[in-house]
C-alpha cells in the first residue's frame, strides 16, 4: 500500500516491550513482503500467533486443471448460468488461468472458513451483494462495484449478507496501484484516477474469542489445514503500509480524450504478468468527426479477459454480450465492435447521446490463458462467429 496507517493500540516505537493489563507481553508479528525489504505492518496479538496443535494435508474435492484455448478462438461465457457449491473461497470456479494469475467466479450465502493464501494477493470484486470481510487487521463493509484487495498471507474470511457474485483474482505475487500513478515516494499523484481517500481499510481491531480454531492455508504445494490454538483474530492493533484495502469501480475517475484512448487509461492495479483495469461511465469521445467507439484492436503481447458486470455495451450489440458475461479475446485475434456497432453509435451521437454507461472489469495477462471447465460449461459456442454475421 502506498501510505501508513495505525489501527487500535500500539507502542510508542516498534520492537520495544509492549503489555497486557495483566503485565504480559503482547506478541509482535511482522508481516514483510519480498524478504522484508519492501511493505510490511506489524501486528499486536493477545496469543502468540505461532502455537498450532495439528496440521493436516487437503485434497481439493474436485478437477481444477486448466487446459489451453485451442483451437485458438474468441471465447464468450456466460457466469449468470454457473451455481457454485461452497463458499466464497471453497465454491470458487476457476475460468482461466496461467502461472501468474487465476479467475474464478463464486456466489454464496454462506460463511467461508478461515483461509490464507499464501501463493499470493488476491483481487475480489463484489458484482453483486453485499459481504462483510473479517481479517487480522479488521473488518471492511464490501459490497456491489468493490474491489477488495487481500495482501498474501492475511487470515480472513467472507461473511455474506445474502447471495453474492464474486470475481476472484489470485495472483502469483503482488497487486499494486500503478506505478506510474505514484510519486516516488508512494503518494497518488493528481493525474491518478483516483487517490488514497477512495480506499476504506479496516478502522479498528476485531478481535474473536475461540481455541482449536482452523485455517485453511494455501502454498505452492498445496492445501493444509493449520489448527491454532488460539483464535487467529486476537489482534489489539498493527501498524504500517501492508494491509487489506477495499475501492469502489465507482471511485474511478476515467480518463478521457477527444478520439477513443486504448486500454490503458482505465488500468486500476498492476500485478505480476497482468493488469486490472476499470471501464466506467464516462463522456463519449468529443472530437467533431470521432468515432466514439474501439476500433478494431489487437493487443499482441495481452490475452483480454473482460468481465461486463453493468450499463449498456453498445459496441457489442448483436454479440449475445450482456451483463454477467465474460469475453477473452486472445493474442493472435484481432477483435473490436459488432457490425453495424460503429454506424449505430455515430447516429446515436448525432441525435444528443453524450455518454456511455458501461461498468466492466477487465484482466489483461501476458501470458496465455487457460480455459477451466467452469468456463467451458457456460461457454456461447456460436460467439467467435459473430462478426461474420452481415
Amino acid at each position: 500500500m502506498p501510505y501508513y496507517r495505525v489501527v487500535g493500540e500500539v507502542p510508542r516505537k516498534r520492537h520495544v516491550q509492549f503489555r497486557r493489563p495483566d503485565g504480559g507481553l503482547y506478541a509482535e508479528e511482522l508481516m514483510g513482503e519480498e524478504g522484508f525489504s519492501s511493505d510490511s505492518s506489524l501486528l499486536y496479538h493477545r496469543h502468540l500467533p505461532t502455537a498450532i496443535v495439528k496440521a493436516e494435508a487437503v485434497i481439493p474435492a474436485g478437477e481444477t486443471r486448466l487446459e489451453p484455448n485451442l483451437p485458438l478462438s474468441p471465447r464468450h461465457f456466460r457466469t449468470q448460468e454457473l451455481s457454485s457449491a461452497g463458499d466464497l473461497v471453497s465454491g470458487r470456479m476457476p475460468l482461466a488461468g496461467n502461472a501468474d494469475v487465476r479467475l474464478s467466479y463464486a456466489t454464496s450465502d454462506q460463511p467461508s472458513e478461515l483461509y490464507r493464501n499464501s501463493m499470493g494477493d488476491e483481487c475480489v470484486y463484489v458484482q453483486r451483494g453485499r459481504v462483510r470481510f473479517e481479517s487480522t487487521y479488521g473488518v471492511i463493509e464490501a459490497g456491489e462495484g468493490d474491489y477488495v484487495v487481500v495482501p498474501t498471507g492475511t487470515i480472513h474470511r467472507w461473511v455474506p449478507d445474502g447471495t453474492v457474485n464474486v470475481l476472484a483474482i489470485e495472483a502469483a505475487g503482488h497487486i499494486r496501484p500503478p506505478k506510474r500513478y505514484l510519486s516516488q515516494h508512494g503518494q497518488f499523484l493528481e493525474h491518478a484516477p483516483y487517490c488514497e481517500r477512495d480506499l476504506r481499510a479496516p478502522a479498528e481491531p476485531f478481535t474473536a474469542e475461540g481455541e482449536e480454531v482452523p485455517v485453511l492455508v494455501r502454498t505452492r504445494g498445496g492445501l493444509t489445514r493449520l489448527v491454532y490454538r488460539h483464535h487467529p483474530f486476537d489482534v489489539v492493533g498493527w501498524d504500517g503500509y501492508l494491509y487489506p484495502f477495499a475501492f469502489n469501480i465507482d471511485d474511478f475517475e476515467p480518463i478521457v480524450k477527444r478520439t477513443h484512448a486504448p486500454p490503458p487509461v482505465h488500468q486500476t492495479f498492476e500485478g505480476p504478468g497482468f493488469v486490472v483495469c476499470s471501464f466506467c461511465p464516462r463522456p463519449l469521445d468529443y472530437h467533431p468527426e470521432a468515432v466514439p467507439i474501439p476500433y478494431n484492436h489487437h493487443n499482441v503481447d495481452s490475452d483480454e479477459f473482460m468481465f461486463y458486470v453493468g450499463g449498456d455495451y453498445s459496441a457489442r450489440q448483436g454479440s449475445g454480450i450482456g451483463v454477467g458475461s465474460i469475453s477473452l479475446h486472445p493474442a493472435g485475434f484481432t477483435h473490436g465492435p459488432q457490425p453495424g456497432a460503429v454506424e449505430a453509435v455515430i447516429e446515436a451521437v448525432a441525435r444528443g447521446v453524450t455518454t456511455t454507461s458501461e461498468v466492466a472489469v477487465m484482466v489483461d495477462t501476458f501470458r496465455p490463458l487457460d480455459l477451466g471447465s467452469s468456463a467451458l460449461a457456460c461457454e456461447d459456442a456460436g460467439y467467435a462467429w459473430t462478426w461474420a454475421r452481415s
